[in-house]
């Protein structure tokens, strides 16, 4: 499975959530298929996107929150799985896409490559839902027994070490910033 393939089949599902990325591959991907105002790419903050997530997740918990995250940068943060097991936001779906490389940086293998299984350590951190994936079909329908769950979940996605032409998208950082607050201020006064 590719993750670019992966994220297209679950983008129309995307519209009424915050979604927050790690940097590289699943950022440029994710914004070349069509960037939204609700879509924040952490960028420089290798390892926290979860955080970040958890943090919106706990403080909107009105709000679905989607995190799309790789495997290089959940091992650089592993503390950050027990920290979602310990507060359980049943809001936050966490995507864990593993190519079993850093590819953004030059294709280094991480440990996922020699044997590491991050649902496994997902589960063991206390993460109620986890499950591994490495086909599309199995992603799509995966993805949305966890949307319909209303439970914390961590989903890893086997896919291809295969990223995009280049890492660098038009959107600036800071511009991206003040579109998904813009987007959280809306959510809320919608709804308050």
């Amino acid at each position: 499975m590719k993750r670019r393939e992966a994220l297209e089949a679950v983008y129309p599902k995307l519209e009424n959530c915050a979604v927050v990325t790690i940097m590289g591959a699943v950022a440029a991907e994710l914004q070349s298929i069509g960037h939204r105002p609700n879509f924040f790419y952490l960028q420089h903050a290798m390892g926290l996107a979860s955080s970040l997530g958890l943090g919106i997740a706990l403080s909107r918990p009105e709000l679905r929150v989607i995190v799309f995250d790789g495997d290089g940068s959940v091992l650089m943060n592993l503390g950050g799985l027990t920290t979602l097991a310990r507060y359980r936001p049943r809001n936050l779906v966490h995507v864990v896409f593993d190519n079993e490389s850093l590819l953004s940086v030059g294709g280094f293998p991480t440990a996922t490559s020699t044997g590491t299984d991050l649902a496994g350590i997902a589960e063991a951190a206390g993460i109620p839902y986890t499950a591994t994936v490495s086909d599309i079909d199995d992603f799509t329908r995966t993805f949305d027994h966890v949307l319909q769950s209303n439970d914390l979940a961590t989903i890893v996605a086997k896919v291809e070490a295969v990223g995009p032409s280049g890492y660098v998208t038009d959107l600036s950082l800071l511009e991206n910033r003040y579109q998904f607050a813009r987007y959280l201020q809306s959510v809320q006064q919608k709804r308050g």
